[in-house]
């Protein structure tokens, strides 16, 4: 019996052909002979109970200049599905969130949602990494500007950061002399009302800000270090870096290894970690990337091994 396979995205449109992950994942659906039901976060509904969503059957193709075809509108019960793949990508709002919450149904209507989402709701990306304390550099989650301008004052050289953002956005690296202290923590804090992340400064990023990818409880063997631009401070390839694939040193896989029981406690299927020098700093379970590039890199089908793994667990579910 064929598969069915949904798969919660921003538009298809808007994706890059040369770099997006959930197309890798399509692609290892397509090979694998499973249907694919396409559906947008505004397309989920829940009526008398129960989880629906409007979807389009899609086809996938490794062509840049024509790489998917949807078909007719229809409206489904999302238990009719054997796994949905939840790939929207923050920031972690009040329509993910709401998302989130009626995909918890589909899967107690029976289809299997990765990654959890329970543990979606549970791990804000920022806050699941400082769980992990002996893996992490100096960190503060606050919006008291008086404890966030003591941190400062104590380490000199550090990152603020919002809890919600992605593609390295509103990072803001403040140095001992800077004069922008206060308005930055302001802005980020909005005058104090929201929480936000400061951690120490890591002068490692120049090396890179490593993504390492975790499928189904065993890391991936090669991790994306993402390289800044010149004069930047973030890695992110959002913000310019440059991605170089390399193994994973002995520290990483240390790392991974105080994560991954949490990871399988919750139902984590998915997971990318990003280690700056010796220290874990974030751990994405929304819509992780890098796929691609690792791909590409080291000969690697990952969207394809966590559909193996996605099988496995179906026959046993």
């Amino acid at each position: 019996m064929t598969i069915k396979l949904g798969i919660v995205m921003d538009p298809i449109h808007t994706i890059n052909y040369k770099k997006d992950t959930s197309l890798a994942m399509l692609w290892a659906a397509a090979d694998k002979g499973w249907s694919i039901y396409y559906m947008e976060a505004k397309d989920l509904y829940l009526q008398n109970g129960k989880a629906h969503a409007f979807t389009q059957l899609l086809n996938v193709y490794k062509d840049p200049d024509h790489f998917y075809d949807l078909g007719e509108e229809q409206s489904i019960e999302l238990g009719e599905l054997d796994v949905i793949l939840m790939r929207k990508d923050p920031p972690f709002d009040i329509p993910f969130m709401h998302a989130t919450m009626i995909l918890d149904q589909a899967q107690r209507d029976g289809a299997i949602v990765v990654n959890n989402p329970k543990a979606l709701l549970e791990c804000n990306e920022k806050l699941f990494a400082t769980q992990f304390p002996q893996c992490c550099p100096e960190v503060l989650v606050t919006r008291r500007s008086d404890l966030l301008k003591a941190f400062h004052k104590e380490h000199k050289d550090v990152i603020f950061k919002p809890l919600d953002g992605m593609g390295g956005s509103s990072i803001f690296r403040v140095k001992e002399d800077d004069s922008n202290v206060s308005v930055i923590i302001e802005t980020l804090t909005n005058m104090g009302a929201e929480q936000i992340m400061a951690q120490k400064y890591i002068p490692e990023i120049k090396d890179g800000d490593k993504r390492i990818l975790i499928v189904d409880g065993k890391p991936i063997p090669y991790g994306l270090s993402r390289i800044p631009a010149s004069g930047e401070t973030r890695g992110n390839l959002a913000a310019g870096g440059r991605g170089e694939g390399r193994p994973l040193t002995e520290r990483e896989l240390w790392i991974c290894d105080q994560v991954i029981p949490t990871l399988k406690e919750k139902d984590l299927m998915f997971v990318g970690l990003d280690v700056i020098g010796d220290y874990l700093t974030e751990i994405n379970v929304t819509s992780p990337t890098c796929v691609r590039q690792l791909d590409e890199q080291f000969g690697l089908n990952i969207g394809m091994t966590l559909l193996d793994a996605i099988e496995a667990r179906l026959a046993t579910h």
